[in-house]
C-alpha cells in the first residue's frame, strides 16, 4: 500500500522560504516518479513539480519555476520541495503524489497515491 506523509508546512511572510518533506513507503521509491500538487482555497488541484526516478529529471509549472526546487533522497525514501521567494498566491495545501506529470490541473485518479497534505500560508 502506497503511504506518503508530508511535513514542513506553516505560516511564512511573503519573500520567505519553507522546505516540505514527504516520506514514502509501500513501494519502490527510488525508481518512481513523484510530484508535488497543491490546492489553493476554493480552487482545484494544481500541478507544481515532478521528479523522475533515477534520472532525477525535474519539471516545474511556470508559476513556481525559478523559486521552487524539487529533490529526492532515495536512501531515505524522501521527497522534498524547497520553496523560496514565497508569494501570497502560493498559499495552498501541498500534496505529495506518486507519479509524474499528468496534467496542469489534475484529478486525484491521475496519481497512484496521495499524502494527507500540508498547509502552506504566505501572509504578512
Amino acid at each position: 500500500e502506497v503511504q506518503l506523509v508530508e511535513s514542513g508546512g506553516g505560516l511564512v511572510q511573503p519573500g520567505g522560504s519553507l522546505r516540505l518533506s514527504c516520506v514514502a513507503s509501500g513501494f519502490i521509491f527510488g525508481s518512481s516518479a513523484m510530484s508535488w500538487v497543491r490546492q489553493a482555497p476554493g480552487k482545484g488541484l494544481e500541478w507544481v513539480s515532478s521528479i523522475y526516478g533515477f534520472t532525477t529529471n525535474t519539471y516545474y509549472s511556470d508559476s513556481v519555476k525559478g523559486r521552487f526546487t524539487i529533490s529526492r533522497d532515495n536512501a531515505k525514501n524522501t521527497l522534498y520541495l524547497q520553496m523560496n521567494s514565497l508569494k501570497s498566491e502560493d498559499t495552498a495545501v501541498y500534496y505529495c503524489a506518486k507519479g509524474g506529470y499528468s496534467s496542469k490541473w489534475p484529478t486525484r485518479d491521475e496519481y497512484d497515491g496521495w499524502g494527507q497534505g500540508t498547509q502552506v500560508t504566505v501572509s504578512s
